[in-house]
């Protein structure tokens, strides 16, 4: 290995939006900083979580947006009041995009896209001063903030004044997000927790038939309702679709319920979901329905006609009722309001949209420093927090992005006094 490579900086080691927001931060107040990440170019699940619509962040009250982080909130939420949702909009703004919130309450881009904010980011960092280094993947430090990468021009060196890890968590490996710091990090003394799969898909404790998956895997179930049964006995319910995978179900809603549907598992072994597929209708209503008689039309004409429940809503409704249920009555509109989905496991994590677990945070400090490696600091999915999908996720890294690089800076600060 060559000596040092580059000149004393402050190193920020990972190009998604923490790391990128660190660096932003930083260099407005004309700290040097080297960027370094194992890919081509930075941005890369950013940009391929805005391919259906950058969310940005969410519109609701401040108190609410807090709630909805259900592992770590009690440390993200300091961060985020540092910089709130209405943060997130005028930083989009600084950078020429104009947002909009949705009829969901999701805020976006005006164009929907990803790529025009992230190219007029990155041109704001250039100017100030940021410097890139590609197909620079972080192998760990040759001695006290001396980092060591691969390169595909050998192994390089970096002496760095200060390091901020922002590598995500273990999620999209092959968009650089792989977990490969864990160890790294346990060499050196800092407490992590299991990476898991978060906003990911499950898989049905009973194996779909081959009926099912040839006809219906990939097809969307909407309208409808998810509930789950909390173990203080109350019910989260919530609307929207999600989708029936060769292996169970996936998507938006489910995303949704996915920390308490993984907790279940994890200490009870099964989850169980129950899908109302009438959320318009009253269960007095589905009961009146199904009662009429259907004389010489089968039960499938029957509630087509009757209640609109047809295609991958109907296969459901045979695929986890017995024969006798489905004459039933009374059974049967049951089922349509609550219909019971049992579930196993969760999809692999690299399959996840995001991971909770990470950095523990009794292993930092306020600053999000590092307490057993003085000048080494975290942002973004490394930290130990869970969040479902809507803009929470974003908002998160980037939050604690500015918050370890004010850290920083007040470390740089202390450092040379």
């Amino acid at each position: 290995m060559t000596a040092t490579d580059f000149p004393t900086s402050v190193a920020i080691v990972g190009g998604g939006p923490a790391g990128l927001m660190a660096a932003d931060r930083l260099s407005q107040q004309g700290i040097a900083v080297d960027l370094f990440d194992a890919m081509p170019s930075v941005g890369r699940k950013f940009l391929l979580a805005g391919r259906g619509g950058l969310n940005l962040t969410h519109s609701e009250p401040l108190p609410r947006f807090l709630t909805r982080y259900s592992h770590g909130a009690e440390h993200l939420g300091r961060l985020i009041e540092g910089f709130t949702p209405d943060a997130v909009r005028q930083w989009a703004h600084d950078l020429g995009i104009d947002t909009f919130v949705g009829t969901s309450g999701r805020v976006f881009p005006k164009d929907m896209k990803a790529a025009p904010l992230l190219r007029a980011w990155l041109h704001r960092m250039r100017q100030q001063g940021v410097r890139f280094h590609m197909r620079h993947r972080w192998t760990g430090w040759a001695a006290r903030d001396l980092l060591t990468f691969t390169t595909p021009d050998g192994p390089r060196q970096h002496q760095a004044g200060a390091t901020l890890l922002a590598l995500g968590g273990g999620s999209w490996s092959r968009l650089g997000s792989d977990g490969s710091w864990v160890a790294l990090l346990l060499d050196q003394g800092i407490a992590t927790a299991p990476l898991k799969a978060s906003n990911c898909g499950f898989d049905v404790v009973r194996p779909w038939t081959d009926h099912l998956k040839t006809r219906f895997a990939g097809q969307p179930i909407k309208p409808v309702k998810v509930s789950w049964v909390r173990p203080d006995g109350g019910r989260d319910t919530q609307q929207g679709e999600f989708v029936l995978t060769e292996t169970g179900v996936e998507g938006s809603l489910i995303y949704a319920f996915s920390s308490r549907l993984r907790q279940a598992i994890e200490r009870d072994g099964t989850a169980t979901i129950e899908l109302d597929l009438l959320p318009a209708h009253t269960t007095e209503q589905v009961l009146a329905e199904v009662s009429r008689p259907r004389g010489p039309r089968s039960l499938s004409t029957h509630l087509k006609s009757r209640l609109g429940i047809q295609g991958l809503k109907m296969a459901l409704l045979h695929e986890l009722l017995p024969p006798d249920m489905l004459a039933d009555p009374r059974a049967l509109a049951h089922a349509l309001k609550a219909l019971p989905v049992r579930l196993g496991a969760p999809r692999p994590i690299d399959e996840a949209i995001s991971t909770a677990g990470g950095v523990s945070w009794e292993s930092v400090n306020p600053d999000l420093m590092a307490r057993a490696h003085p000048g080494l600091f975290f942002a973004g999915e490394m930290l130990d927090w869970d969040a479902p999908t809507g803009g929470y996720l974003l908002t998160a890294c980037l939050a604690t992005g500015v918050h370890a690089a004010d850290g920083i800076a007040n470390w740089l600060k202390t450092s040379a006094s």
